[in-house]
């Protein structure tokens, strides 16, 4: 039987994104191929991290328990787990409930966009992909062909930790005609680079498709506290 590791599951608000101030549960699966200079999941990533083997009905159940609309699908990165198809389906059964991947834009997104169109389900199965700049380290592994799938509610997020990175992350979308195509949302490394540069900058260079967003959830509890 098909068993996912969870490293911790809960009910919180969506702290970032298109939908940041939503009920959400978030379901958090172990591991990650990429090493980011400024993840603040680390802790998920360990080998040795203490996690629990859950099968999807259970993971089913407990959203129906608590009764809400919306599950965050996050890690990690959730989209190497196996059987992350078959959960999604299962995931699907449960009425009016939207599905979003926290995903870091290194893995294909072409299984699950595949799924959700053969669904019917392009309004409930949502993507929030990282779009890894210099300053993450991490830029070469990302997948740009991702790009393709992605529809008008899913977002492409950028972290951004210097001026290089914000010229960086406009060429990217003017490139891959970001504008129109998806949520597009920025959000500071901080102690990187001041927010209000984040925002002269997007004034500056008129990117008023462009989200400039803080982390809500690391103003409402302390930035290192789990479970929220």
């Amino acid at each position: 039987m098909q068993t996912y590791k969870v490293v911790e599951k809960f009910v919180s608000i969506n702290g970032e994104g298109q939908n940041a101030g939503k009920i959400a549960a978030f379901i958090r699966f172990a591991g990650c191929n990429l090493n980011c200079s400024f993840c603040d999941t680390k802790w998920a990533n360990e080998e040795a991290v203490p996690c629990t083997e859950e099968t999807a009905e259970e993971i089913v159940d407990y959203i129906k328990e608590k009764n809400v609309r919306f599950v965050t699908l996050t890690g990690g990165e959730p989209l190497l787990r196996e059987g992350m198809a078959e959960l999604t389906r299962a995931l699907l059964e449960i009425e009016g409930l939207t599905i979003e991947y926290e995903t870091n834009g290194s893995v294909s997104l072409a299984e699950m966009d595949a799924i959700r169109r053969a669904k019917n389900a392009e309004d409930r199965v949502l993507f929030t992909m990282d779009y890894k700049l210099l300053v993450s380290g991490m830029e070469e592994h990302m997948k740009k062909d991702n790009f393709a799938h992605l529809l008008p509610k899913d977002t492409v997020k950028f972290v951004v930790g210097s001026m290089e990175d914000l010229e960086r992350m406009r060429k990217i979308i003017k490139a891959h005609e970001l504008s129109y195509k998806c949520g597009l949302y920025v959000s500071p490394v901080f102690g990187k680079i001041e927010p209000a540069d984040i925002v002269d900058y997007i004034i500056a260079n008129e990117l008023n498709e462009v989200t400039m967003q803080l982390q809500m959830h690391k103003f409402i509890w302390d930035p290192d506290k789990r479970g929220v």
